[in-house]
């Protein structure tokens, strides 16, 4: 099993379509509005410090997670759109999903807020390191440290860098 975590930019992969799919079965609506907003052009996931990645295992799109300016605290970055097929849990996909934005959000910001929409959620968030923290539509919020003042993340770095397609 190949596990890739590319960028997306430009325009949303074919195979969003399934994964918005899956997603409505059980009862997600956030993956229909990512899909919405895109085509819109209300987020394309291009401000400074946004990103939007896919994780694909053998070339196949099997989970999708992104991270915006938190509209409540613009100097902070909030992770949003976070899904991953059913089949695929459990493997790590979405920790690897989250530790490369994580990544990517210490080179510009030092706030990242989540709204973790159920309990199961909740505990993955905590698992990262995210503090309750219900204000300002969050529920959790993780300070990070920005890359020059943790060494330790040049390891990390090494293994999650995410790669464009």
């Amino acid at each position: 099993m190949t596990i890739d975590i590319r960028r997306l930019r430009d325009r949303l992969p074919q195979e969003m379509a399934d994964l918005e799919s899956e997603a409505r079965r059980e009862g997600y609506r956030h993956i229909a509005r990512l899909i919405d907003h895109w085509s819109i052009g209300d987020n394309r996931f291009e401000h400074h410090g946004e990103r939007l990645l896919g994780a694909y295992v053998d070339d196949a799109l099997v989970g999708i997670g992104g991270m915006t300016v938190d509209p409540a605290m613009p100097a902070a970055l909030r992770m949003r759109r976070f899904y991953i097929r059913p089949a695929m849990r459990e493997r790590g996909l979405g920790r690897m999903l989250a530790l490369a934005l994580l990544d990517h959000a210490r080179s510009c910001c030092t706030i990242v807020t989540v709204h973790a929409g159920n309990d199961g959620a909740a505990r993955f968030w905590e698992s990262l390191g995210f503090q309750p923290h219900g204000r300002d539509g969050n529920t959790h919020l993780l300070a990070v440290r920005r890359h020059s003042d943790d060494p330790a993340t040049s390891d990390l770095r090494r293994c999650v860098t995410p790669r464009s397609p």
